[in-house]
C-alpha cells in the first residue's frame, strides 16, 4: 500500500524532478566532464579526454601562480566582507533594539536603503562615487582639506578596499534585520538575571546577547560567505577585476575565483580551465560550509 502511495507523488513531483535534472545537474555534469579534456578555442570539435592534467596544470603547474594568489584574495575578500557586513549590522541592531529611542523606525527605514536599491544601480553609483578624478570621495576629501586623490581604481590595494566597503555597505542591512530578530527573540528573563547577579552591560553582551544571536544567525552567515566568494557582479561591474597585473593575463588583482573564471571562458577561450577552476571552486565553498555547519552543531537533533 505505501508503495503504492509513493508511486502516486512521482507524476506531481516530475515537474520539478525534471527542471532541477535539467537546469542543474546536466550543466554540473557537463562541467566536471570539459574539466577533464582539453576543449578549448584550439580544440573545439577534436578535444580529447586528458584525465587530471588540468587539475595537475592548475595546481602545481603554469596556472599555479593564477589559482593561489587569486584563491588567498577571495578567500580574504569573502571574510572581511561576510564579518564586516555581520558586525556592522550587530551594532546597529542593538542600537535600533533600544526601547527608549522613539525615532527606531525611521533609522531602519534609512538604514535598510541599501538593501531596497537593485544591486545594479548602486553599484554604479558608487562606481561614480570611487572615480579618482571628480568621484563623490574623493570630492569630500578635498573638502576637508585633504589634498590627495586616492587611486581607488589604479592601485592595487586601494582598489581592493573600495570592493570590501562597497559590499559590506549592500551587505549590512540583510545581517542588521537578521540581528533585529535575533534579539527580539531572547527573553528579558536573561538580562535581569545577570542584572541581579551583577553583571555589566560588555558582560551581558558577550555572555547572552552576542552567543545567542550568532547561534541563530549561522546558517546564514555561512550562505553569505558562499555569496560573497561567488560575487562575481560587484567585482565585474567596479573594477573589472582591474588594475591588471602585469605577470597575470587571466586575473588582475581584484578579480576572485569567479570573475576569473569568467575571464578565462569568454575573453581566453579557455573551457577546460574554467571548467576546472568552477570544480575547485565547487569543492572548497562545499567543503568550508559543511565543515562550518559541523562545527557550529548546526547538523545536531534537538529534542
Amino acid at each position: 500500500m505505501r508503495k503504492k502511495n509513493n508511486a502516486r507523488a512521482y507524476p506531481y513531483l516530475a515537474p520539478a524532478l525534471i527542471s532541477i535534472f535539467v537546469v542543474t545537474l546536466i550543466p554540473i555534469i557537463y562541467t566536471v566532464v570539459l574539466s577533464f579534456t582539453n576543449y578549448n578555442m584550439y580544440h573545439l570539435s577534436d578535444f580529447s579526454f586528458i584525465g587530471v592534467e588540468n587539475y595537475v596544470t592548475v595546481l602545481s603547474g603554469s596556472i599555479r601562480n593564477v589559482f593561489f594568489p587569486v584563491l588567498a584574495w577571495t578567500v580574504c575578500f569573502a571574510v572581511i566582507s561576510t564579518f564586516g557586513s555581520y558586525f556592522a549590522g550587530l551594532i546597529l541592531a542593538i542600537l535600533l533594539n533600544n526601547p527608549n529611542m522613539k525615532e527606531s523606525k525611521i533609522y531602519r527605514a534609512v538604514l535598510i536603503v541599501p538593501w531596497a536599491l537593485p544591486s545594479t544601480i548602486a553599484i554604479l553609483a558608487w562606481q561614480g562615487l570611487l572615480n579618482e578624478q571628480y568621484g563623490g570621495i574623493n570630492n569630500l576629501l578635498h573638502m576637508l582639506g585633504i589634498n590627495f586623490n586616492i587611486p581607488w581604481m589604479t592601485d592595487a590595494f586601494w582598489a581592493r578596499v573600495a570592493i570590501i566597503i562597497v559590499n559590506v555597505w549592500l551587505g549590512f542591512p540583510y545581517m542588521m534585520n537578521v540581528c533585529l530578530g535575533g534579539l527580539q527573540s531572547i527573553s528579558n528573563d536573561y538580562y535581569e538575571a545577570a542584572r541581579i547577579d551583577g553583571a555589566s552591560k560588555w558582560q551581558c553582551f558577550k555572555s547572552i546577547t552576542f552567543p545567542m544571536v550568532f547561534h541563530l544567525s549561522v546558517p546564514l552567515v555561512i550562505s553569505s560567505f558562499a555569496a560573497n566568494f561567488n560575487n562575481f557582479g560587484n567585482i565585474y561591474m567596479i573594477t573589472q577585476g582591474g588594475p591588471a597585473r602585469v605577470d597575470n593575463q587571466f586575473a588582475g588583482y581584484t578579480d576572485i575565483l569567479a570573475s576569473t573564471t569568467y575571464k578565462m571562458t569568454t575573453w581566453s577561450n579557455r573551457y577546460e580551465l574554467s571548467a576546472t577552476f568552477s570544480v575547485l571552486i565547487f569543492l572548497i565553498v562545499g567543503t568550508f560550509t559543511l565543515a562550518n555547519m559541523h562545527f557550529s552543531g548546526q547538523f545536531k537533533e534537538v529534542d
